[in-house]
């Protein structure tokens, strides 16, 4: 559930959507864990019956057949605890495999958060250099303009000196 709800927490849609699969893929875990365990439980009780079944058809003196029922029950009492006792034991290391995808899913999305933060640093610091790019080059626009106007004004300022000084009648 604690994942489930950090994963509806997450902004990111690819995120939410991996950490969804893992919820459903340990909810599919632990369901299939239970259904063994029931599956276990149920072979268990059934090989009881028929054993019971078996020793009542069987028949006998009844003192040896009750010592032979106790003994048959004490062992298949034994061997369903074994049964359960192992079952418990791989249902807690589902559960601690889970606590530790959760705790590697939050440090990979705290990862994630912080390269986020540093990629909008990031894209502030580019755009700023897109704006002072841009002004430099329209600055260098500028420039050329002025320059080809003032060479046009010197050229015209020689050709006027030229004109009076080479041909003053005209």
């Amino acid at each position: 559930k604690e994942l489930e709800q950090m994963a509806k927490e997450q902004d990111k849609e690819s995120e939410k959507q991996a950490l969804l699969r893992e919820v459903e893929n340990h909810k599919k875990q632990m369901l299939s864990n239970q259904a063994a365990w029931r599956k276990a439980n149920l072979a268990c009780k059934i090989a009881i019956d028929n054993s019971e079944k078996d020793q009542l058809l069987q028949g006998g003196d009844s003192l040896r057949q009750r010592k032979t029922t106790k003994e048959s029950l004490a062992e298949s009492a034994s061997n369903i605890t074994e049964s359960l006792m192992g079952i418990s034991r791989m249902m807690s290391q589902q559960v601690q495999q889970s606590e530790e995808t959760v705790q590697t899913l939050a440090n990979s999305s705290r990862t994630i958060l912080e390269a986020n933060e540093e990629f909008k640093s990031m894209s502030g610091t580019i755009q700023l250099g897109r704006k002072l790019i841009t002004k430099y080059n329209r600055r260098e626009l500028t420039d050329k303009l002025l320059i080809f106007l003032a060479l046009a004004l010197f050229l015209a300022t020689v050709l006027y000196i030229l004109k009076k000084r080479l041909f003053p009648f005209l």
